[in-house]
């Protein structure tokens, strides 16, 4: 029943991330399209252009009305307007570049996040936290800026489709608890996710600016089906499953620090070795 209901909440999370990754691709996809719209046109208007140069280059060898082709040429160079081509097309083209350069990048985070990692393997806590911050910005990119201060970590023994989870969980849970507190003309919020390194420990902080945990429920955000989100935006489980594969699955630690009104940082810690933390440490 455990499982089933970690499988039934990361279905729910892909879910909610489906529409927000669409957009994600839709945007770059759309000005790419417009980009090469724009350079399409420009091309036909400079292959008039070329015509007409290659009319002059054969009346010149063999003799022919030089004024009129002149003419011509000058109303096709104005048609195809070559200031202009020669500020905007280098643009399109470095734009529509970046756009690729921004779908490729989605759906490369994608397929690193949804391969299935069934058995423990060494990961790069880093790249693996870059990599959902890809999968699910559209998550947090209206409410909050987000900066990383990754440390110099190792490979660590993880169930990297899980740890995926953790990550993903944590940092959808700082974008709506800012998004909560946000009043109108509060600009972004901001999340900071640092990692270092700590006695044996990989530690994996995802710090918000929302307006922390009210001290009568912080008892209780780890219990199963316990959210104060309302009805459609959470169903309970995302920090009850973050305990149990950070503390049950892979031996570490999580806890947090809240302030009212300053935000909330949650610790995640993982044995380097693959080894469980204390039992002081876990709990």
């Amino acid at each position: 029943m455990e499982q089933e209901l970690q499988l039934a909440h990361k279905l729910e999370a892909v879910g909610q991330l489906a529409a927000g990754i669409a957009h994600e691709i839709n945007t770059p996809m759309q000005f790419i399209g417009d980009n090469v719209h724009f350079l399409r046109e420009a091309f036909d208007d400079l292959l008039v252009l070329i015509e007409h140069y290659a009319t002059l280059k054969d009346a010149v060898r063999k003799g022919g009305d030089y004024p009129a082709m002149l003419v011509a040429i000058e109303a096709a160079e104005e048609s195809a307007d070559l200031d202009y081509l020669q500020e905007h097309a280098p643009r399109a083209i470095e734009r529509t570049l970046d756009g690729i350069s921004r779908v490729c990048s989605i759906v490369s985070a994608m397929k690193v996040f949804s391969h299935p990692h069934n058995d423990k393997a060494p990961i790069d806590i880093n790249a693996a936290i870059q990599t959902t911050l890809t999968v699910v910005r559209n998550e947090y990119k209206y409410v909050a800026e987000v900066d990383t201060e990754f440390g110099n970590l190792p490979l660590v023994p993880c169930h990297g489709g899980d740890m995926n989870q953790v990550f993903l969980n944590l940092i959808v849970n700082a974008a709506h608890a800012i998004e909560t507190g946000q009043k109108d003309g509060d600009g972004l919020g901001r999340i900071h996710i640092q990692t270092w390194r700590e006695d044996g420990l990989a530690v994996i902080a995802v710090s918000d600016t929302g307006d922390g945990i009210p001290e009568a429920i912080r008892h209780r955000i780890f219990d199963p089906f316990f959210t104060t989100k309302e009805v459609g935006r959470g169903t309970g489980q995302g920090l009850s499953l973050v305990r149990t594969i950070v503390v049950d699955k892979h031996g570490g630690a999580l806890n947090f620090e809240t302030e009212a009104g300053r935000g909330t940082t949650f610790f995640v810690r993982i044995p380097i070795d693959g080894m469980p933390a204390s039992a002081e440490a876990a709990s």
